[in-house]
């Protein structure tokens, strides 16, 4: 594809395009820069004009008759069924008009459509959803198709019967150039399986068509698809339907269009985060695939979206249109205040990937609290422990969180791994183990053997107890049995809180849950309202993080995962690579901030 035409606008005298053809004028204005659009959704529109000069050498023609055709279905034919423009005619301004054009004016030259793949990937409230809806309408029954198979897909069924609810609604609203009321459902244009929220299947009897709702992974018994409309793809765990769907279309002698929307895909969502690196490949020229359409609308890295609204259309076109301002100025308030709404805001509405290539959490907020944490210094502070006790053979993390007059935090992790193989661990890990080990001091400590001796560790936690003022330790449950032990074989006394029982001798531990189990429970920490107080503390500035290698190294490989109820968890953003330093961090935090009845007391100068 020629590359002469990208980059600066080359044109500013009026639109050489007529209106019939809407979807060129569009794409003539973003990239003269006539509308505002970021970096992708400037590629796409590029792409296009230099199809339409070049794409002939490739037997791609555009055909502005077929695209003016899809665009006037939606305003004849359909109603918006809820938002801001409910009950007026379906029209298509701004991206959406491009999306449908192209996808439909754009034929190879044995006059079959163009694209079979197509890539959304827009912000909130930008109507993906009721688009992809229409469309699967549009192939049902008004394209001319004999026995289209049109499916509505995504992760579960649920997902999937949003799309396909929206187009119910729109077969059941009066159609949009007649003035009797009648609707498609009505008139029986179209057939309705299934009344009410119970419908299950849209049919257009005279040509033998049908569009249904499935599961991403549910069987269908030899499918001849003809469009595929997959939803919401950024919440996908494995991409295994959506290949098999595809190979399900390649087989197709006609038309066959596999039609995927989304959010902005979050690090830990690994199907979301590879398309979306592949559709941008193909954007950028550095993968050809002329038979991949791809729209993606992301704010570009120069802008500030949380202070500047002017950039706000750049992933989200319609602002304003279909989604008011003031939402997004809401969500951008609340979010001010808590880091992981920060991160949603920004991914959900702006097009900020979270963690694909920076941290999970927002890069310069992690910046502005790294420095220097002196352990010598802050004697005399009280200070909390977290301990993330690692397999055997595995990188342990001691975190050390203080305190001091002015309500300030100090945060300094301490390492530990296993001696024999550490080289073979550091490609293993893709670590730098063994630099880290010789640095003086050592950034790692290594422990002789094949695994931790957690007598080591506990050695470690005892001088701490005796050096610093200690309050408490935060532990995972799973392995404190053997830390334990190892406590007991050196003589240093430990005991662990429960509320209502009388305090031990030593240092006081408290159970520190990793998943729901800690929710409700008042006798332990719990890792989702710890992260959030761990991250409130970064944004706000309240805390020091020591400038250390490895605990930077950890914050790279950890993304965050939300269950249902949006509680956040730190998880692995790959296989290989260790996220202890950060998970320990939390703990020492939820420890520090813990609510319980129990006066802390110093464990410094007592004899072990």
């Amino acid at each position: 594809m020629p590359k002469s035409r990208r980059g600066s606008p080359t044109n500013t005298s009026a639109n050489p395009y007529p209106p019939e053809d809407a979807a060129t004028r569009y794409a003539w204005d973003i990239v003269n820069r006539r509308i505002v659009a970021g970096h992708f959704a400037i590629r796409a529109c590029q792409r296009h004009l230099d199809d339409i000069e070049y794409g002939a050498r490739r037997g791609l023609y555009w055909r502005p008759d077929k695209a003016k055709a899809a665009l006037e279905f939606f305003p004849d034919m359909l109603r918006v069924t809820h938002g801001a423009k409910e009950g007026e005619p379906f029209n298509l301004p701004s991206y959406s008009g491009f999306v449908v054009g192209s996808l439909y004016g754009w034929v190879r030259d044995d006059g079959r459509l163009r694209f079979r793949r197509a890539w959304l990937e827009l912000g909130k409230g930008q109507v993906k959803s009721p688009i992809a809806a229409a469309l699967s309408l549009y192939t049902l029954g008004f394209r001319g198709i004999p026995r289209a198979e049109v499916y509505a897909i995504a992760k579960d069924r649920n997902q999937a019967n949003v799309l396909f609810a929206d187009a119910v609604a729109m077969a059941r609203a009066p159609i949009a150039d007649r003035d009797d009321g009648e609707s498609l459902l009505s008139l029986s244009i179209l057939l309705a399986r299934g009344t009410g929220e119970m419908t299950w299947m849209l049919e257009h009897p005279e040509s033998g068509s049908k569009f249904r709702a499935l599961a991403g992974d549910e069987k269908v018994s030899g499918p001849r698809p003809t469009l595929v409309a997959a939803d919401e793809i950024h919440e996908w765990r494995n991409d295994g339907p959506l290949r098999i769907w595809q190979s399900a279309g390649a087989k197709m002698p006609g038309d066959f269009l596999l039609l995927m929307s989304t959010n902005t895909p979050a690090a830990d969502q690994l199907v979301g985060t590879e398309y979306s690196g592949e559709f941008q490949s193909i954007l950028n020229g550095e993968i050809d695939d002329d038979a991949a359409f791809a729209f993606i609308a992301r704010v570009d890295e120069d802008d500030d979206p949380l202070n500047d609204e002017s950039c706000w259309i750049k992933s989200m076109p319609l602002i304003g249109i279909t989604f008011p301002y003031d939402n997004v100025r809401m969500e951008v308030n609340s979010s001010r205040h808590s880091v992981g709404r920060l991160l949603n805001t920004k991914r959900l509405y702006f097009g900020i990937p979270v963690g694909a290539s920076e941290y999970w959490i927002d890069v310069d907020a992690w910046e502005r609290v790294q420095g220097e944490v002196d352990a010598v210094a802050r004697k005399g502070n009280p200070c909390w422990l977290g301990m993330d006790l690692s397999e055997k053979n595995d990188l342990t993390a001691l975190a050390i969180l203080w305190r001091d007059d002015e309500g300030h935090f100090y945060l300094k992790v301490y390492y530990w791994k296993p001696e024999e193989n550490l080289a073979q661990k550091s490609v293993e890990d893709n670590a730098k183990y063994l630099e880290w080990a010789s640095t003086l001091p050592p950034l790692l400590f290594t422990t002789p053997g094949k695994s931790i001796n957690y007598d080591f560790v506990a050695r470690a936690v005892q001088t701490l107890c005796a050096e610093q003022e200690v309050q408490s330790m935060a532990f995972d449950p799973s392995r404190i049995s053997e830390f334990v032990q190892a406590c007991d074989r050196i003589g240093f006394p430990v005991w662990v809180w429960e509320p209502g029982k009388p305090a031990g001798r030593g240092l006081k531990m408290i159970t520190h849950s990793q998943g729901r189990a800690g929710m409700f429970s008042k006798k332990m920490l719990w890792m989702p309202r710890s992260m959030g107080q761990f991250e409130d503390l970064i944004l706000t500035g309240q805390i020091t993080i020591d400038d250390n290698q490895i605990t930077k190294w950890c914050a790279g490989n950890a993304a965050v995962s939300a269950d249902e109820f949006g509680n956040r968890y730190l998880i692995k953003k790959h296989r290989r690579g260790r996220i202890d330093g950060v998970v320990a961090s939390p703990m020492a935090v939820g420890a520090a901030l813990a609510d319980f009845e129990e006066e802390p007391r110093s464990l410094a100068g007592m004899i072990f």
